[in-house]
């Protein structure tokens, strides 16, 4: 039988029309409600002006503040970066000019990123086993929404979860708060706490948020981060003497050493290149191209098939299958359809609802590569006219991927 293509009508910009368009195209395919994110609108204006807003002065020493807001000095650009609407050279090049030790230090956190881009490129699904090693007890979390695996008669607990639920993001000071406890402290297996970040934050990636799993647990680092009440007075004073469990705080300790077991390492750490894609931009007459594919990795007017045919209509694909497995929460497909309506603003749009080859069986489509095993899948049965590379802050090579440090000797960075 052959796969079931739904068009779908193109979204209007707004809030309130994104989450109706959610509400009825999509239902069934996320979590929870058709609600956007309480901080954060889709789109390539709201990823313009929150660049434009964003000083790095102060950075350096507020990146790992969580406590007051205003103490904050994370940028919260990464849902934007996420999904391609500000491509990290962007970003690189406009806090150039800031102070030193703050750019030297925004620029780390730039390759960071890029780095677990390359690192998913090169182990894509085997990044969901540890790389270096595997915690000895995975548990199964009891129970049946994996957001009740944290406790919420604590006030730190309650306070990040929360903020994942109504904003779809947090600082990466609270994500190591939430996956220490979940792994480190009560023994439930790291992928399923994992898939709960992804399912929930804006910018979940399988890249940087498996990446930053692997690294706090210790499965893909040589040590784990353990989270104790120490860095929640530290982090976010007064927020300890507003808790119910001040008096007995189930974190109080330092967490015992969880025991670790050993795995073979993939033979990608150590060399190879992975879904890095073209290298050079295709020679392609514009007459042979009737349509520009986008991906959810790359949803910015500065994606470069879409750039490079400014009069072809743009194609996006809901992935039903995908997202029937994933169920993501309702924040993120609303921030789709909210950056899906700018595009429909820019040019013509077609949106569908199908498995993507499906959807472009016979259609002459242009596309940016994006280094993910979705899009691998997906390619081999598109037969795309022109395919054009990824936008690297970090052109990728052939070394390791086993560390960051030893990644980024090797790694000229931009100037």
């Amino acid at each position: 039988m052959a796969a079931t293509t739904t068009s779908l009508p193109t979204p209007e910009p707004g809030r309130a029309a994104a989450e109706a368009f959610v509400g009825e195209h999509l239902a069934g395919l996320f979590c929870d409600d058709p609600s956007g994110s309480e901080r954060f609108r889709g789109g390539q204006a709201a990823a313009d002006a929150a660049l434009h807003a964003y000083d790095v002065s102060g950075y350096a020493k507020r990146r790992s503040e969580v406590l007051p807001e205003s103490r904050r000095g994370a940028s919260a650009l990464s849902p934007y970066i996420r999904h391609g609407l500000l491509p990290l050279r962007r970003v690189w090049d406009h806090v150039a000019g800031g102070p030193a030790r703050d750019v030297r230090k925004f620029h780390d956190e730039l390759l960071w990123q890029e780095f677990s881009r390359h690192w998913y490129a090169r182990l894509g699904t085997r990044s969901r086993q540890g790389v270096r090693r595997e915690l000895a007890i995975g548990r199964d979390a009891p129970m049946d929404e994996p957001l009740e695996g944290w406790d919420r008669s604590m006030a730190c607990m309650d306070a990040t979860v929360g903020e994942l639920v109504s904003d779809g993001w947090l600082v990466n000071q609270t994500r190591m708060w939430l996956s220490a406890d979940w792994s480190v402290r009560n023994g439930w297996r790291w992928q399923d706490g994992e898939d709960a970040f992804f399912r929930h934050l804006l910018d979940g990636s399988r890249a940087a948020n498996r990446l930053g799993w692997q690294w706090t647990t210790g499965v893909g680092s040589s040590k784990h981060y353990g989270m104790s009440r120490w860095q929640v007075e530290k982090r976010a004073p007064g927020l300890c003497g507003t808790c119910d469990r001040r008096d007995d705080c189930p974190i109080q300790d330092w967490p015992d050493d969880p025991e670790f077991h050993p795995v073979e390492r993939p033979d990608a750490v150590r060399s190879g290149t992975g879904l890095v894609g073209p290298s050079t931009t295709p020679e392609v007459d514009a007459g042979s191209v009737d349509a520009v594919w986008l991906t959810a990795e790359s949803l910015g007017f500065d994606d470069p098939a879409l750039a490079a045919h400014p009069d072809a209509p743009a194609v996006f694909v809901f992935d039903r299958p995908l997202l029937e497995r994933l169920q993501l929460s309702g924040k993120r497909l609303v921030f789709l359809v909210e950056t899906l309506a700018e595009v429909n603003a820019d040019r013509t749009l077609e949106v569908h609802l199908a498995e993507v080859p499906a959807a472009l069986e016979g259609r002459r489509v242009a596309v940016t590569h994006a280094p993910v095993p979705g899009f691998a899948r997906h390619i081999e049965h598109v037969d795309p006219a022109a395919v054009y590379p990824w936008s690297w802050l970090a052109a990728p090579g052939s070394g390791s991927v086993s560390s960051f440090s030893a990644w980024r000797k090797a790694h000229r960075a931009p100037s």
